[in-house]
């Protein structure tokens, strides 16, 4: 009942749990695309917005070859014709009122500035010259600049910075730019992403805790579960990789989570059961064995007496001798019997002994086809046992080899020491045993007899393994040629 509730359990979490899963991960891929259409519009107006700047700094870039021509016409008279009109060359250089410039001599003096911020400038004419000649220096160097011949062997250099309406815009469509990388990470609905550039070897931003060697190492895994997307920024190309947020992940994870949990719950529940079980079977057994006992004492009693009345008759005395040694059997029974429902007392005695003693008593009671041998090269061997028990035990496993040998063959009886105790193999030269009865051999019930109640062996397992704290097994057996029993105590 148990294992089937478990399995509807199990069941019907597995498939309500698959649909949750499958229906929040359609949710999560449609706000993806919703996610992914948005940044493509931003990126769309990223594009727009450095298109506009590219532009306009070509245009800014024409205004200024103008200017330039026009210096040019000023600064060589010479080339005018009648044409020409100096008023329109300074209306042009006059109405440049927005663009910076500087224009240098061959010796990289400052001849003109217009348009620069007075403000930045020191007041000292020497400290204000040479902040000049550094920007345009620098102007220079980031390639906006002309070249003017005056005549042949002087030239002039005239420098500009980009007016202030561009660099504004200039800063607008960076800030733009940042902005948009930040969307990408910050507004993420939770997804882990990586941008890269068109390379896809540079990490540009991630809103993961790993280094950018292993946010590279990770794309591959992220392309397997979303294809990545492309931004087009119109001067570049940048690639997003990103992945299933985390609450998916969890609830894939969580159904056999949950089932792992159903079964330890069934697990334990099975384990509570069968100690309940155990428990039961060993009150059975203490509760038989005490009946028992308690059965026997009383005609045990009076067979006690009415021996004593025979002795003191005029009655054949062997006979009366051997009705004592029976009775003696059946006191013996009952002490095992009491001592399996109660409490069982171990002493340090030689094991040795007390199977050579019930060995002994067995020897004239079994078939004289049988050999008895007992090998032990190790002299008395003292171990924490019960006597009485012990030999029930052995009674039991040399009955059964005599029954498997069917009254003839040989049964040896092998003393060893291990480390950490005594060890004792009773051999066999029987039928044999199969693989499948090394274990099933020793549960209650089972037989290979036609009339045997199969509680033998498992009594013997339960006295040497519950009250000596052993191990009894079959060490080997092979059918037609024997079984080999170890019995290990320990020291």
């Amino acid at each position: 009942m148990l294992f089937t509730l478990a399995l509807l359990v199990v069941g019907g979490s597995l498939v309500v749990s698959n649909w949750m899963v499958t229906k929040i991960a359609v949710k999560e891929k449609a706000k993806a695309k919703q996610w992914a259409q948005a940044i493509q519009k931003k990126a769309e107006l990223v594009r727009f917005s450095q298109q506009c700047f590219k532009s306009l700094q070509t245009k800014e870039r024409e205004r200024i070859q103008l200017i330039v021509e026009a210096q040019k016409t000023l600064l060589k008279p010479s080339n005018l014709d009648v044409n020409q009109d100096v008023d329109f060359a300074m209306s042009i250089i006059n109405g440049n009122n927005d663009i910076p410039v500087i224009l240098l001599d061959d010796r990289n003096k400052i001849s003109q500035n217009k348009n620069i911020d007075s403000t930045l400038l020191p007041k000292d004419r020497f400290k204000r010259d040479s902040m000049l000649i550094k920007l345009a220096l620098e102007w220079k160097e980031a390639q906006r600049f002309f070249v003017i011949e005056v005549f042949e062997g002087f030239h002039m250099t005239y420098v500009y910075d980009e007016s202030n309406m561009l660099k504004s815009l200039k800063r607008q469509s960076d800030s733009l730019i940042k902005t948009f990388n930040n969307d990408l990470i910050s507004d993420t609905r939770l997804m882990p992403v990586i941008l890269v550039d068109s390379s896809k070897k540079k990490v540009l931003a991630t809103n993961l805790k790993d280094t950018p060697q292993e946010a590279i190492k990770k794309m591959s895994v992220f392309q397997t579960r979303n294809e990545p997307i492309a931004i087009d920024l119109g001067t570049q190309r940048q690639w997003l990789f990103f992945d299933q947020s985390p609450e998916v992940k969890q609830l894939r994870w969580f159904p056999y989570i949950q089932l792992g949990l159903v079964a330890f719950v069934v697990l334990i529940g099975y384990i509570v059961f069968s100690t309940f079980r155990r428990a039961e079977q060993n009150q059975v057994w203490a509760g038989m064995a005490k009946e028992t006992a308690h059965q026997l004492g009383t005609p045990i009693s009076s067979l006690s007496a009415w021996l004593d009345y025979l002795d003191s008759q005029p009655i054949d005395k062997d006979s009366i001798l051997e009705m004592k040694k029976d009775l003696m059997r059946l006191e013996m029974v009952t002490d095992r019997f009491s001592k399996i429902g109660s409490e069982t007392k171990l002493t340090n005695e030689d094991i040795v002994a007390t199977v050579t003693h019930i060995i002994e008593y067995l020897a004239p009671r079994l078939s004289n086809k049988v050999e008895l041998l007992i090998e032990n090269k190790h002299g008395q061997l003292f171990v924490p046992h019960n006597p009485s028990l012990m030999e029930w035990v052995i009674e039991n496993i040399t009955k059964n080899a005599v029954d498997a040998m069917e009254g003839s063959g040989k049964f040896k009886i092998r003393f060893s020491k291990s480390p950490k105790g005594v060890l004792i193999d009773l051999e066999d030269s029987g039928k044999g045993l199969s693989k499948k009865q090394f274990s099933s051999i020793f549960q209650p019930g089972f037989s290979t007899k036609r009339r045997g109640w199969g509680l033998g062996l498992s009594l013997a397992k339960r006295i040497v393994e519950t009250y000596h704290h052993g191990r009894i097994y079959v060490l080997r057996s092979e059918l037609g040629k024997g079984t080999t029993f170890r019995i290990s105590l320990p020291l």
